[in-house]
């Protein structure tokens, strides 16, 4: 199982995003094999084009044993007494095998879909007040009122705990770039969520989520084959595969423009293809932010992630092309490079 070899990069987690309607037996296959990859926990990504993330990660939940879950779910949906009771709920169902990843909406034009007509920095004030309410129901110390600008719960009580073996409360991620997201995540979280950048460009911009004692974690791509050659000749390939069009890339171009995440516009403002000599551009601007990659050979993906380790990044949310046979090859042929570097630097003095 990623993350109990060593204490150092703690959790591998491998995205798994589904859209439509789910195929419920080919997701719990996708479930049973990341187990048998060693992979620790798997995305369910929230949108309007995708299925809810939280009934979805019960039915997940509930037909397997040891794969764990990280619930994306956005602030402002719902109000925070029912969330915390559906959470709960949750716990109690799959054992607490899951995380929250809390983000504050990337859309202006998708979030007014569910109701949601707040700026960027207001989102990321009412997800404040949102968890907030959340972590006082989840301590159990009593009646919660809370009065804010945005909530008010009165003598809010719930009688269902959260269950789980280690916990209280779920691993909170949160995600973005932008300053109040590293606020919100220092103040409510428990682990920071970027998108990837080069880890020089990270050191210094992490360092005071590291000081409140919060943990920080990338979210990237990896194209991996047995060669660097191999791997991004599959690299540009993917690209052909796409058969990207002027007006596909236009088309990109008005999503950004729309968009009022910090992380996503600095993502797709990148000139350079090669970040690092493994760190690749060149699918975000038809992929998505998310799709920045590690890309290279086994042993040069395992270093690459330990560098990242080496500045104080300890989560990683990956994702590839096709998603399956990458999550295999990543539990095969790389997690094992990375428990033996991490086992190397555990034995070193000091």
């Amino acid at each position: 199982m990623a993350g109990e070899a060593s204490g150092l990069t703690r959790t591998m987690m491998y995205n798994r995003v589904e859209t439509s309607l789910p195929n419920l037996p080919a997701q719990i296959e996708f479930c049973r094999r990341a187990e048998e990859s060693g992979i620790d926990s798997l995305l369910t990504d929230f949108g309007f084009s995708k299925p809810d993330s939280i009934v979805l990660t019960a039915a997940l939940g509930m037909a397997t044993e040891k794969i764990k879950f990280i619930v994306a779910y956005r602030s402002g949906l719902l109000g925070p007494t029912i969330f915390v009771q559906q959470l709960n709920t949750l716990s109690a169902l799959i054992k607490g095998r899951f995380s929250l990843n809390i983000v504050a909406g990337h859309s202006p034009e998708e979030q007014r879909y569910y109701g949601d007509f707040l700026s960027h920095d207001e989102r990321y004030a009412r997800t404040e007040e949102f968890l907030s309410i959340c972590h006082a129901l989840w301590k159990r110390n009593g009646d919660v009122t809370f009065i804010g600008k945005y909530y008010q719960v009165e003598n809010a009580r719930l009688n269902i705990p959260f269950i789980s073996s280690d916990r209280t409360f779920p691993e909170i991620f949160i995600g973005g770039s932008s300053p109040p997201a590293e606020k919100l995540a220092i103040n409510q979280g428990t682990c920071w969520m970027r998108i990837a950048d080069a880890p020089a460009r990270v050191r210094a911009v992490i360092q005071p989520a590291l000081a409140a004692g919060i943990e920080v974690g990338m979210r990237m791509a990896i194209v991996a084959r047995p060669s660097r050659e191999e791997a991004v000749r599959a690299a540009y390939l993917l690209l052909e595969s796409l058969n990207v069009k002027s007006s596909d890339a236009q088309g990109e171009c008005e999503f950004v423009k729309k968009s009022d995440s910090i992380s996503i516009k600095a993502t797709y403002g990148l000139e350079t293809e090669w970040l690092t000599p493994y760190l690749w551009t060149g699918a975000v601007r038809h992929l998505g932010a998310p799709a920045i990659a590690l890309v290279g050979s086994p042993e040069e993906i395992a270093s690459a992630i330990m560098e990242y380790r080496e500045v104080g990044i300890t989560q990683f949310i990956f994702s590839g092309w096709p998603k399956l046979d990458e999550m295999i090859y990543f539990g095969q042929e790389i997690l094992p490079l990375i428990r033996k570097k991490e086992m190397k630097l555990e034995r070193q003095p000091g």
